[in-house]
Formats: C-alpha cells, sequence, structure tokens
C-alpha cells in the first residue's frame, strides 16, 4: 500500500512539473512588449535635418527641433509636436516652403497631417494660410477642408478648402471671396 500511495505521489508530482515545464512558453517579442506602451514613443530625435532625394535629386527637406516615433502602433507614424519647415523642390528646381507648429507624418498612407499655424509658401510668394492641410508625399498633392486665406500675385481672398499640386499648377480654392486683380492687354 505504501508503494502503491508513493507511485501515486510521484506520478502527480511528474505530472503536474510536466505540466508547469510546457505550459510556460518565452516569447522574445511578448517579454519585449511587456515594458513598452504604445502611448511612449520607441525613439525621440532632436534637431531633425532630412533630406529626401530621388534619382541623386533633391527633392525635399525636412527641417524640426523635434521628432517622437511611434512605430511601436499597428498604425506607425512619427510626431513633431514643435513643428516642421518643410521644403519642397519641383522639376525646375523651385521650391515650395511649409511650415506649421505641429505635424503628424503617417508611413502607410504616405500623408502628412499639418496643423496650427499652418502657412505655404511659394517662390514667387504666393502664400495660403490655415489651421489644417494635408500633404500627400507620393502625389505630391496639398489639400483641406478647413477654412483658407491666400495671397496670390498680391491679391487677398478666402477659400473655405484648398486642392492643390506642389507647383501650384494645379489648383482649386473652394467657395472663394476677395478680390482679384484682372489684367487688361
Amino acid at each position: 500500500m505504501k508503494t502503491f500511495r508513493f507511485y501515486l505521489n510521484t506520478v502527480i508530482v511528474i505530472a503536474f512539473a510536466m505540466t508547469m515545464f510546457f505550459s510556460c512558453k518565452t516569447d522574445i517579442e511578448e517579454i519585449k512588449k511587456i515594458g513598452i506602451s504604445q502611448n511612449i514613443p520607441v525613439g525621440v530625435t532632436e534637431h531633425i535635418n532630412l533630406f529626401y532625394t530621388d534619382s541623386g535629386k533633391v527633392k525635399a527637406n525636412l527641417i524640426s527641433p523635434k521628432m517622437l516615433d511611434f512605430s511601436n502602433r499597428n498604425f506607425a507614424f512619427n510626431e513633431f509636436p514643435d513643428g516642421i519647415h518643410l521644403v519642397l523642390y519641383d522639376k525646375d528646381k523651385d521650391s515650395t516652403v511649409i511650415t506649421s507648429n505641429y505635424a503628424i507624418l503617417y508611413n502607410s498612407p504616405s500623408l502628412i497631417d499639418l496643423q496650427d499655424d499652418v502657412v505655404i509658401v511659394r517662390e514667387n510668394n504666393d502664400t495660403i494660410f490655415s489651421d489644417q492641410l494635408y500633404y500627400n508625399t507620393k502625389s505630391e498633392w496639398i489639400f483641406t477642408n478647413s477654412p483658407i486665406s491666400f495671397r496670390l500675385d498680391g491679391d487677398m481672398g478666402y477659400g473655405k478648402g484648398f486642392d492643390a499640386d506642389v507647383e501650384f499648377n494645379n489648383f482649386e480654392i473652394i467657395e472663394m471671396t476677395g478680390t482679384r486683380t484682372v489684367k487688361d492687354y
């Protein structure tokens, strides 16, 4: 009887130990996630001066005092809490300068959400002012449904939205009001 009880206790202890042994798994990625909250950036970069080139030509220059990297999220993005200064160069090497006090760069849709005191200035001093604008980096398109004010060829005006390519060759101001000088030929 003692042998049977000893045998039964040994089997129970071994079964319990084996259950515990096989129930524990070490997934390194899960362990890493424990220490990283998705609300905390995985990286902070200061004094950014980033150049984007295509076929050896500079297409854009992004300058910002601070960037927060949230690539640990399912929908990865970079946040610029202190604003950005973005210079876009077209094929004729003319520049478009975009500044804002806050910006978010979404990697997957290739979109920059510019907020708070957004100003776009072309080389000929055509200027757009808004509280929020979007820049699609793939299609090189600027747009907003927020109210804008603008200065084109020295004339001031307002609109309820804006849609344009980077070179301002094709643009539309939604519900435009203001003055526009017509040249007499």
